[in-house]
């Protein structure tokens, strides 16, 4: 099929995509899938064009479609031509920041089109999104969600390809948005004079997202960094802006009344924790662990505590610390009550159970 008949055809779905019936836009929905799947670059040029000439268009319509395009982009990432991927990549920008409302499913559906073309084109992606993420400025809480699940996307991909690729991990990193990485140096120095800046918790809970995802992506990248495309970086490369970051969640945040960020500091902390220079960590535990284990109390879904308390604890072990035995008393108290309470809507898998974070701590005769 030509491109101008794929275009008329799209253009024809697309218009029956207000109608007031839910099951027809489903539909047209469908159809449009259908019709990615066989021309998949054409059908996507259709929608960008279409959502670019239709600027009244209501936001639930225009979240469809680009829901549409990304379960597209998602199957057919490597059909996509550079051209096509530069207009959806600025459509995609430009709906993803066009209202300020924080969680708004038009936002999410744009950012994830973001996400999944930046799984091949990461430099371009990049690009679009830094230019809208600059120094002094509150960037929109989509730039920083699409950020966040950029680096998130990686690991996912990463650890699933290492199952069905083994013999090839060179080739598992060339796959995926790992080059992401190598911008977070300029990232984090450009995030770190933001978190003062911002005052809506829910803004604060976005910014504690990305940090947690950044360091779970540096952590994946150091772990195999034999394979890595540019084995030079280090641990200390990030050390001094992870820190900061961790100062000023521990100190502003952590005690926040909003139990959403509370647990959102906390989820940042594990991983953040082993990217701290040793000296650092080795400071900063006996303030950190009784704070994390004082959550326990305030919080009756405890998952992402012992989660995070399990990281912190590997951390530890790995300093050699020896703050740990100190702590020894407390940490027992609250593990094993955890222990027997049982943990819910998790695996021992998932968050280490307390018994095995208790033999890792070292103890004398």
């Amino acid at each position: 099929m030509s491109r101008p008949y794929i275009k008329k055809l799209s253009f024809t779905l697309l218009d029956s995509i207000t109608d007031k019936d839910p099951m027809v836009q489903e539909q047209v929905c469908s159809a449009l899938c259908s019709l990615g799947e066989a021309q998949p670059d054409e059908t996507l040029r259709a929608c960008e064009e279409y959502l670019r000439q239709h600027d009244k268009l209501a936001h639930p319509y225009r979240t469809k479609i680009l829901r549409a395009m990304e379960t597209i982009l998602s199957s057919h990432i490597h059909d996509l031509d550079k051209d096509t991927a530069s207009a959806v990549i600025l459509l995609a920008s430009s709906e993803m920041t066009r209202t300020k409302e924080l969680d708004c499913d038009w936002q999410q559906a744009a950012s994830s089109v973001l996400v999944a073309v930046g799984k091949r084109f990461t430099n371009q992606v990049m690009e679009e999104v830094l230019n809208r993420f600059q120094p002094g400025m509150l960037p929109h809480s989509s730039v920083l969600h699409t950020l966040a699940n950029l680096s998130m996307s990686n690991d996912v991909l990463i650890s699933y390809l290492k199952l069905w690729v083994p013999s090839n991990p060179c080739e598992i990193l060339s796959l995926t948005a790992f080059d992401m990485v190598p911008f977070l140096p300029s990232i984090l120095s450009t995030m770190l004079p933001m978190l003062g800046m911002a005052k809506q918790d829910a803004l604060k809970v976005v910014f504690c997202c990305a940090l947690q995802h950044f360091s779970e992506s540096i952590l994946e990248y150091l772990a195999n960094l034999d394979q890595a495309p540019d084995p030079t970086v280090r641990k200390d490369t990030f050390g001094a802006d992870i820190f900061g970051a961790y100062d000023f969640l521990f100190h502003h945040w952590l005690q926040s009344r909003d139990a959403k960020l509370r647990l959102a500091v906390v989820a940042a902390l594990g991983p953040m924790s082993h990217l701290l220079p040793s000296e650092r960590l080795e400071e900063q535990l006996p303030k950190l662990l009784p704070a994390v284990l004082g959550l326990y109390k305030k919080h009756a879904e405890t998952f992402q505590i012992s989660k995070s308390l399990g990281q912190i604890l590997e951390a530890a072990v790995n300093v050699s610390s020896r703050t740990l035995e100190v702590q020894l008393e407390a940490l027992l108290v609250a593990l094993h009550s955890q222990k027997g309470q049982g943990s819910s809507n998790c695996s021992v898998h998932e968050i280490g159970c307390p018994s095995l974070m208790l033999e890792s701590v070292p103890r004398t005769c």
